[in-house]
């Protein structure tokens, strides 16, 4: 059986973890190196136990050069700013890279610049690097040698918006998109903010006007309506491990009604395994584990309320990453994700 060489740079994290957990069952992957910079190269599963018995690789601190000698594709769950330093030297090793960081996913370097707070150190490549959102952009994966995996938020806000947006049944403009996301979506570094005490029995907003997946979504918008789309993206913490629910609220071009709606998303997703367009109200439970996104709509006074759930960790980076390189390698979408 036919066999992928990859690689997983910066495995210690909880995006990491999940992809490693799906990696280890699919058919066609051999996992050649996982990558951090903890000292004394540690077996992996003394940093995720859960791990012990099914791969017994140690990590190691490799450059970039030497991972992309040892693999075909190499996931790249590297901080925002570091990976874009890796990524030329990867690429010319002959590795494919899908990276999990913010570096490859706006196309203009000032707006990087902006909402990064830095320049972009390989602004030349952003033209050359696909957003990695399947049902949106699946044409495009498939040649890519390099795959900017969409953040979490943008691909619970693009999916039930960007088909409304196309089919010109909404405003790309006054939408005000609301989400809730577990805590593990701040990552496995300690912060503060996030301990149990601070957090539990806790709602809060966060980023409130200056989220960076602000620019992310606009630009995905806007690529489907043709004009500039703007949004409002308010995110808050919610004190459970893992999870987004993203309601929407936008301005329907004519009058639509619940079943014009959720026809419309139906009609535009019959096909897709992962997105599922439902009549009730999904829930966090429902998508949590899964590669799932489930979306329903609702008009309510004159605006359309959009609503979706999915897993952070899956559908809104690990599972997603999958998706890219199944379709990137030429296997089905779906292996190891169903």
């Amino acid at each position: 059986m036919k066999k992928t060489r990859v690689a997983i740079q910066g495995a210690t994290g909880y995006s990491a973890l999940e992809l490693l957990k799906i990696l280890v069952r699919h058919p066609h992957v051999e996992i050649t190196a996982v990558t951090s910079r903890q000292e004394g190269n540690p077996p992996l599963s003394s940093v995720h136990p859960s791990l012990n018995g099914l791969l017994k690789l140690r990590l190691e601190d490799l450059g970039p050069a030497a991972v992309g000698s040892r693999a075909e594709c190499i996931f790249s769950c590297l901080p925002h700013g570091v990976t874009a330093h890796q990524v030329p030297e990867m690429l010319a090793a002959g590795a494919r890279v899908v990276d999990f960081s913010a570096d490859y996913r706006l196309k203009d370097p000032a707006a990087y610049e902006k909402w990064y707070g830095e320049k972009h150190v390989d602004p030349a490549r952003l033209a050359e690097a696909v957003y990695g959102l399947p049902e949106l952009f699946r044409d495009q994966i498939p040649p890519a040698k390099l795959v900017a995996n969409p953040g979490c938020y943008p691909t619970s806000a693009a999916l039930p918006l960007a088909p409304l947006i196309k089919l010109g049944l909404i405003e790309p403009t006054g939408i005000i998109i609301d989400s809730k996301s577990g805590v593990s979506g701040a990552g496995r570094t300690p912060k503060l903010p996030y301990h149990y005490p601070e957090c539990n029995e806790s709602f809060s907003a966060y980023g409130v006007g200056k989220h960076r997946h602000t620019p992310e979504i606009e630009q995905t918008l806007t690529m489907f309506s043709g004009q500039e789309a703007s949004i409002i993206f308010t995110p808050h913490l919610v004190p459970m491990d893992r999870g987004i629910l993203s309601t929407i609220y936008s301005i329907p071009k004519t009058k639509l009604s619940d079943a014009d709606a959720l026809e419309a998303l139906r009609e535009f997703y019959r096909n897709e395994p992962f997105v599922r367009v439902v009549d009730y109200f999904p829930t966090t439970k429902d998508t949590a584990h899964t590669n799932f996104c489930d979306i329903t709509a609702r008009v309510v006074r004159d605006r359309l309320i959009t609503i979706s759930t999915e897993d952070n960790l899956i559908k809104g980076a690990a599972g997603q990453a999958v998706q890219n390189f199944n379709l990137m390698f030429g296997y089905p979408e779906t292996t190891a994700l169903l």
